[in-house]
């Protein structure tokens, strides 16, 4: 059977995410479709086809996805799901917001964020915050499945997909687009970024992070942080690193002022490089820390960047 991959886009750019998953697809096997749908999204396909793996892009361009609205999005997966033996998304927010659903019309199980691929119908996850990993087998005929990109390498761009357009355009009378506010950044995206520094409670209140400001530029680094940061009101919910927040693996993870938390090692313990700085010799983000620095944060972070 073949496999649907739903695209995800952002701006007019295809996500970095949607070679991840591709990749899973390719340790499933079989032909991989990838599936565009947006309004004036062309050039989005255009690149979808050059990754390597995948056989075809189908297209659905109309005003009804131009948000990747949930509802139009799972109607329309559901559409074509008959042709498919699995539908994958990555697992970011538009993934968990599209896929859930189309599990529901179709009545199948989901199987999310999986880390592995043990074969056509069997896959690995983590349970328990990352502290153990599940291998979970399906027995529906369409496997619905979100993909924790950190996971899989990105395909290169070696392919020359056909493309061709979905016809399809579904009601939508559930839903409507009202607004976005976006955080704008001139730094990397959080979840793509090849180096991340972190801070924690430890920061003290939210003018502190700007600590972490001098060393995120000369790293071209990603900033994010805690859910204890978060929930203290020290910075936007945008940035937190953990569990209930964004996966990251990143080339270098600094942890500033973070305990370490089982929630918050969850979204970050897979990063190739940890470096932890915090006062407690005896905090759990050592455990797991490449290398550990025990200081005082304001005095570690000037010479750090003063370093650097």
């Amino acid at each position: 059977m073949s496999i649907l991959v739903l695209a995800e886009h952002h701006d007019g750019q295809l996500s970095s995410a949607t070679a991840h998953v591709v990749a899973a697809a390719k340790q499933i096997g079989g032909d991989i479709h990838v599936l565009v749908a947006g309004e004036g999204v062309a050039a989005i396909a255009e690149a979808a086809a050059k990754l390597d793996g995948v056989a075809k892009v189908r297209v659905a361009d109309h005003a009804v996805y131009a948000h990747q609205l949930a509802e139009p999005l799972g109607d329309l997966l559901v559409e074509l799901a008959g042709d498919y033996g699995h539908v994958l998304a990555a697992a970011s927010t538009t993934g968990k917001n599209v896929l859930p659903r189309v599990a529901a019309l179709k009545d199948v199980g989901q199987l999310s964020e999986i880390i592995a691929v043990e074969s056509a119908d069997t896959f690995r996850r983590p349970i328990y915050a990352g502290n153990a990993i599940a291998t979970v087998q399906s027995e529906d005929a369409l496997k619905v499945i979100t993909v924790r990109a950190t996971a899989f390498d990105a395909v290169g761009e070696a392919g020359g997909a056909s493309i061709e357009a979905v016809e399809s355009v579904v009601d939508n009378t559930r839903s409507t687009f009202v607004k976005e506010a976006l955080a704008e950044s001139d730094r990397p995206e959080l979840g793509s970024a090849r180096v991340v520094i972190s801070g924690g409670r430890g920061m003290g209140n939210g003018e502190n992070f700007k600590l972490l400001d001098g060393i995120a530029d000369k790293l071209g680094a990603a900033i994010g942080a805690s859910r204890a940061a978060v929930d203290a009101g020290f910075v936007p919910n945008d940035m937190q690193v953990g569990q209930t927040g964004k996966i990251v693996a990143p080339d270098l993870y600094i942890a500033v002022g973070i305990s370490g938390a089982i929630q918050h090692l969850a979204g970050m313990k897979d990063s190739k490089v940890i470096v932890a700085i915090n006062k407690d010799e005896e905090a759990p983000i050592f455990q797991v820390s490449d290398y550990g620095l025990v200081a005082d944060l304001f005095q570690a972070l000037p010479e750090l960047e003063q370093k650097l």
